[in-house]
This record gives C-alpha cells, structure tokens and sequence, in this order.
C-alpha cells in the first residue's frame, strides 16, 4: 500500500498527526487480520485506501459532523464507514453493529489498536438492535432499501443537531439508485462522489441522504 494513506490527507488536509496516524496504521491492520480470515477481498485489499478508507470518508465531503452527535453504522462488516469516520471525528460516537460475529472481532481489535475511544463494535442484527436513538444512521448498500428502511426508521432522534441536514441516513451505494428509492416513495437526495474524488472508482459511486421523516 506504500503512500496510499497519504491520498487522505490530500483529501483532508486538516488532519492532526494523530488523526494521519492512525490512518496509515489502519491499512498493516487489515492486511494482518485479512491473513487470518477473508474481512476484505484479496482484490480489494490492492486498492483499500480508496475502496474502503476513501469511501467512507466520502460521507465527510458533505458534512462535519457536530461533537455529542450519535451515529450508527449498520453491517458495519470490518468497520467501515464507521471506523475511518470515527477517526476523523473523534468527538462523535459511533455504534458498529454487524451480525457476524468475526468481522466485529476484526472491528473490536482494529478500534483498541488504534485507540478509538469513540467506538462501540456490537454483534447484533440491525432489526433487533434494542430501543437506542440516533441523530444519523450510516451503511455501504448492505441490501435493497425495501429491506434496510423498515430496520431504521423508528431509529432516530427527533431533535436535529445539524443545521444543514436534519437527522437522517446516509447511504454509500454504487450505480443506479432511483428506482429503488422511489418505489418506497421516500425523499431522498443523491450526492455524486466522483464531484469529490477523482479517482476513476467513484465514477458511479453516491451517498444517498434520505431525512427521517418521522412526527417531528
């Protein structure tokens, strides 16, 4: 992987030492933990600074998220996007939840290696994740929509803490999205990645906002 974690900080260039930190050491981590069980794909891992850890990040192009905000990532997998963001943001709390249980092993040892004192990794399926509430719901495309949505939408907080977007999910999904999102008759908006990044793999990548439309 060589330099590739620097690509992060040409993105993000308000990085603290810390922050560069443990970015780059994110990447050993995988590899080692990517020897021992499949978390990431072996074709995957060649591109992982852009494929995952840039990726992730690409929800931050369209938001800072403000400190006390609670955030849950769902099939978090081997952390992402929830891992990479709880580095840029380390005044957030994030809740990792995946129901396999070794990729959450991978997330636990990633997240005490690095330090992360924001993180909380759980095993659990998202439909029967316990009465918690949250300001954000985070995923990367861990299903169709008509299944994800009904996991969430009793999920979040009523009171916004964001002054440019009102709590809601924010979804990294590759492709065409539209008739899927609208079949379920949900506002949404679809915010291109390759406007961010211009590396050729975001060409057709999005982060799709969808706003809890809840009593408010």
């Amino acid at each position: 992987m060589n330099a590739d974690h620097k690509l992060i900080q040409h993105y993000f260039p308000e990085l603290n030492a810390q922050q560069m930190d443990q970015f780059e050491r994110m990447g050993d981590l995988y590899v080692d933990w990517n020897s021992k069980i499949n978390v990431i794909s072996r074709k995957d891992m060649e591109s992982f600074y852009i494929h995952h850890v840039l990726h992730s990040l690409g929800v931050a192009k369209l938001l800072s998220f403000e400190p006390g905000t609670k955030i849950l990532d769902i099939g978090t997998g081997g952390g992402f996007p929830g891992i990479p963001l709880a580095i840029l943001f380390p005044e957030v709390q994030f809740h990792l939840v995946d129901s396999i249980g070794k990729k959450i092993t991978v997330v636990k040892d990633v997240v005490k290696q690095l330090g992360l004192k924001n993180v909380e990794p759980q095993q659990v399926r998202a439909e029967s994740l316990e009465d918690r509430k949250y300001h954000f719901i985070i995923s990367r495309a861990v299903t169709q929509m008509e299944k994800f949505y009904p996991w969430i939408k009793n999920k979040f907080r009523k009171e916004d803490v964001h002054e440019e977007f009102q709590n809601g999910l924010f979804y990294l999904k590759g492709g065409d999205v539209d008739e899927e999102l609208e079949a379920l008759h949900l506002n949404y908006v679809s915010y291109h990645l390759e406007d961010y990044f211009t590396e050729s793999f975001f060409e057709t990548k999005k982060v799709v906002y969808l706003p809890y439309e809840g009593k408010r």
